[in-house]
């Protein structure tokens, strides 16, 4: 009997819709955490999971009986239903539209963890526009400016 075997790294990114500061540190390693136990309920496995005010970052090994877009559906929907069961904001929290996906070999998964996981770091030097955009030409993914996310600097 013929087994299937992968291991499919994906780095994830999406943004808070109208992107406000909104994710505070009062309550943002609750969240990274509820999304790292959604991407392991979806039968994937939780690699790394940060961000900062205004974006998520995920890295996860993605179960080829998923696909990526119903596990960031999945993930997106049931965080913003906690984030607003919890009233961890003003009004009702949405995410944006849309996310950007890279895949990355098995060699790469440290440095992809430690970039992750420097985000507040990483973000004192630069926006997050600017850190998305060099992720899209790196990965050399055509684009068209009507699509990216909002940006507001």
């Amino acid at each position: 009997m013929a087994n299937t075997y992968t291991q499919i790294n994906i780095h994830a990114i999406f943004s808070v819709k109208g992107r406000e500061n909104i994710i505070t540190q009062n309550f943002r390693n609750r969240l990274h955490e509820y999304i790292a136990g959604i991407i392991n309920n979806t039968k994937n496995y939780s690699l790394a999971v940060n961000g900062y005010k205004d974006h998520i970052h995920i890295f996860f090994e993605l179960n080829p009986v998923n696909s990526l877009s119903d596990v960031i559906r999945e993930v997106k929907a049931n965080s913003s239903k906690w984030i607003n069961e919890n009233k961890f904001v003003l009004g009702h929290f949405n995410w944006q539209g849309g996310y950007g996906a890279f895949s990355y070999s098995r060699s790469q998964r440290d440095h992809v963890i430690k970039y992750i996981m420097e985000q507040e770091k990483h973000h004192a030097k630069k926006p997050f526009r600017e850190e998305y955009m060099e992720l899209l030409r790196k990965f050399e993914i055509p684009f068209e400016d009507h699509y990216i996310f909002e940006f507001y600097d």
